[in-house]
């Protein structure tokens, strides 16, 4: 902690509060300092105890994705607060355990907004690596009721698997960029040059675009 502490960065802190994270250590230097730890699961469950943001995300890099249960992962994912906590928690851990597809549709109707983007988050994994057995038209049904409403962080979850589904799968890529267009999710948010939009329809065309380039 001692160490952790004496990373911490006032820039760095700044640019990640306005992300919703409350830590300010630099995330190369973090990884080094996982890299020197290596895998340690006892010093991680001691690190994640702390409630610290920094703290937690060591914690996720230095510990054994499959040594923890079900219902260890679901308590840490509802402890999961902040965006880059849940999101390497969902990333490094979650989709790693042999308990991630029972969390996922545990999660994906859960009425806290925050744990169902986790649900969401794995049912995107599942729609570009391991589409067989979803209902692909059925999602796209609550996205087109749910989305434009939802919390930002389950908005977010939900228009990444939106894209995903008219990214990967033709056959319903026209009703995804339909309802893209429609609900009008993140057309203006701030995308810098270069980079792609999320506004489904350009990210759709976009990707379907450099895909045809190959």
């Amino acid at each position: 902690m001692a160490e952790l502490a004496g990373l911490e960065d006032p820039k760095a802190r700044a640019v990640n509060e306005k992300h919703g994270d409350d830590h300010g250590v630099n995330l190369s230097k973090l990884r080094a300092l996982a890299k020197r730890l290596k895998t340690q699961q006892e010093l991680a469950r001691q690190l994640w105890e702390t409630n610290d943001t920094a703290a937690r995300l060591l914690a996720l890099l230095i510990c054994r994705p499959k040594a923890f249960e079900r219902n260890e992962l679901d308590a840490m994912l509802r402890q999961a607060r902040t965006p880059k906590v849940h999101a390497w928690l969902v990333n490094y851990v979650v989709k790693k355990n042999r308990h991630c597809e029972d969390l996922r549709l545990a999660w994906f109707d859960d009425p806290d907004p925050v744990v169902a983007s986790a649900g969401w988050a794995l049912t995107t994994d599942r729609v570009v690596k391991k589409p067989d057995g979803l209902d692909l038209a059925g999602l796209l049904d609550v996205i087109e009721a749910e989305m434009k409403d939802a919390p930002d962080q389950l908005q977010w979850a939900m228009n990444e698997c939106l894209g995903q589904i008219g990214i990967e799968h033709p056959e319903y890529r026209a009703r995804a960029v339909e309802i893209g267009e429609r609900l009008e999710v993140l057309k203006d948010y701030p995308t810098p040059p270069n980079c792609t939009s999320p506004f489904v329809p350009l990210w759709i065309a976009e990707m379907v675009r450099r895909e045809d380039a190959k």
